[in-house]
């Protein structure tokens, strides 16, 4: 049920991962909501009963104009583009054209059509291999930012398109940096649907339920204590819930934006996500060691200070096996689905 005095949201790529579960949170806290998808990666099955989605392009003017008009949009979430690193590096026109150039236009038809704040889905990839000292709490919003991929850099292009325009414009907005999203909605209503995703808690789950032969280590000689790397996973859920507080903010003082990181400030190794698959599903991985992959950091953890300071955001599901038996309970929902 939606509460009196809520503007409606527009939340692009709304079918897929993360945007689905913004939708479910938005949904949950009282929102009026809607959805733009090309279904490209997304899966109308991701969408609560009720939600109206438009299947159609981010860039489409017409289609964008007709949406505020109807819904009545206050403001948009912004999840749709293209997330593959290595297929960034292999089609870098592909990435600045579905991540930048399509922005533009969606930031375009906001401004046009009055839509007053806007929450962009950014990523740490922005941080490139950061400088960050060793006893540093990890990586902050002012880390210099040095993308050593095309996806890093569409996606910080469009961070500095909307500070532009909402130095020009009466626009507001929300840039939120994840470090590496995971888990699924903890009524399995939503998940990682995403054929072939290369995340590596479905990886490791997929293995463990037979749909994957093993899981592959990319490197065993980091400067981390075993060698792996190390990452700081943040629940989808989680996320979400920042993404609405964040709106929330936005409206409240609609002269501010916000840039913040999205993680946890902890970091687990490969092998420690690895052995907690094992533990949470009582199997033992086979466990391919490989060579390192071209630009991945030792370690690359959140200093999420002032996400909670500014938001008063509290993780949910922080512990790392609640978020793998979220996977893993979702794993089992979708291959029902597709059965």
């Amino acid at each position: 049920m939606t509460s009196p005095g809520k503007p409606s949201v527009l939340v692009t790529g709304g079918a897929g991962y993360i945007g689905s579960h913004a939708v479910l949170a938005l949904q949950d806290a009282g929102w009026p909501v809607a959805v733009i998808d090309n279904l490209t990666t997304g899966f109308r099955f991701a969408l609560p009963d009720g939600v109206p989605l438009y299947e159609g392009d981010i860039a489409d003017a017409d289609l964008l104009a007709r949406i505020f008009t109807e819904q009545g949009t206050g403001a948009i979430m912004h999840f749709a583009g293209s997330i593959v690193v290595p297929e960034s590096v292999a089609d870098p026109l592909k990435y600045y054209h579905n991540n930048t150039a399509k922005s533009r236009a969606l930031i375009e038809a906001a401004v046009r059509g009055g839509v007053p704040h806007f929450i962009f889905s950014s990523t740490a990839a922005t941080y490139g291999i950061p400088d960050v000292a060793p006893d540093s709490p990890g990586v902050s919003e002012d880390t210099p930012q040095r993308p050593i991929n095309p996806y890093g850099w569409s996606k910080l292009m469009t961070e500095q398109m909307l500070a532009d325009v909402a130095a020009a414009h009466p626009l507001n907005f929300g840039v939120l940096r994840y470090f590496n999203v995971a888990g699924a909605d903890p009524q399995a209503r939503s998940g990682q649907s995403t054929a072939g995703a290369t995340h590596l808690i479905k990886v490791a789950i997929e293995a463990a339920l037979g749909m994957r032969e093993s899981v592959s280590v990319f490197g065993t000689d980091y400067a981390t204590p075993d060698g792996t790397g190390v990452r700081d996973y943040i629940h989808v859920s989680d996320l979400a819930a920042a993404h609405v507080q964040t709106l929330e903010a936005l409206i409240a003082e609609p002269a501010r934006s916000l840039t913040m990181n999205c993680g946890y400030g902890r970091g687990f190794s490969v092998n420690e996500v690895l052995d907690a698959v094992d533990r949470v599903t009582n199997r033992k991985l086979d466990r391919r060691i490989e060579g390192r992959r071209a630009g991945d950091p030792d370690s690359l953890i959140s200093h999420p200070a002032r996400l909670k300071q500014t938001l008063g955001w509290q993780p949910a599901h922080a512990e790392l096996d609640t978020i793998i038996a979220h996977a893993l309970a979702w794993e089992r929902k979708l291959r029902d689905l597709r059965r």
